[in-house]
């Protein structure tokens, strides 16, 4: 267990901390309660988190244990390490909310869970993958961000001319991902890569929102 005092893996602004102490409050019994942050998986290029109060003698003795001021915080082993480092902010946009800023990325095998080795070692660096990634960042993103979605080129097969697509967000399990892969994101790609010979969807859809795809 890391000690209170030692305590060097997650801040907060002092904005951050009135939310978090403010919403503390109305909790009950407060005194025994701690802030726990984890992170859960990955959302596009980042972690996804939880956030929530819990009480701090329930705390692994693997769990890193600190404080910022009046807020005690608990942090499980296995995010320790992906949270080294980040500060827990206010953000007043969009009506106001906490927003963790983190240093830590996932690796390409945490961000595509599922996907084989020999696909993610392929990369995106190539000449036709430096478009699609464009393509995918100027083109199709902005028009799915509506719907809360997100596309990521994982990988590129230059030689078979391959892409290698994942969805997130809205389109992570949603039933009309399909269509909006072949009818949108693959014609996007093709406009822009006429060589290209094959779009595949290698996103892990059974753990979506609404997956149209249930493993037996």
């Amino acid at each position: 267990m890391t000690s209170i005092d030692t305590f060097d893996v997650l801040t907060l602004t002092d904005e951050a901390r009135k939310v978090v102490l403010d919403a503390l409050n109305n909790e009950t019994p407060s005194e025994t309660l701690a802030l726990w942050i984890e992170v859960t998986g990955t959302r596009g290029p980042g972690y996804s988190y939880d956030l929530y109060f819990s009480e701090l003698n329930l705390a692994p003795d693997d769990a890193a244990i600190g404080r910022d001021g009046d807020v005690t915080i608990v942090i499980p082993l296995a995010s320790v390490e992906r949270l080294r480092g980040s500060r827990l902010e206010f953000a007043s946009e969009g009506g106001g909310g906490l927003v963790l800023v983190n240093p830590n990325s996932p690796t390409p095998e945490e961000s595509n869970p599922g996907v084989s080795a020999e696909i993610l070692a392929l990369g995106v660096e190539g000449p036709l993958g430096t478009i699609a990634v464009t393509v995918l960042e100027q083109q199709v993103n902005p028009s799915i961000a509506a719907h809360g979605g997100h596309a990521d080129l994982v990988a590129l097969d230059e030689e078979s001319k391959t892409a290698y697509i994942k969805l997130s967000g809205g389109c992570q399990g949603c039933a009309m991902s399909r269509l909006t892969l072949t009818q949108g994101i693959e014609t996007m790609l093709r406009d822009a890569i006429p060589e290209l010979v094959s779009v595949l969807d290698v996103t892990d859809h059974a753990s979506g929102v609404n997956p149209f795809y249930t493993p037996e």
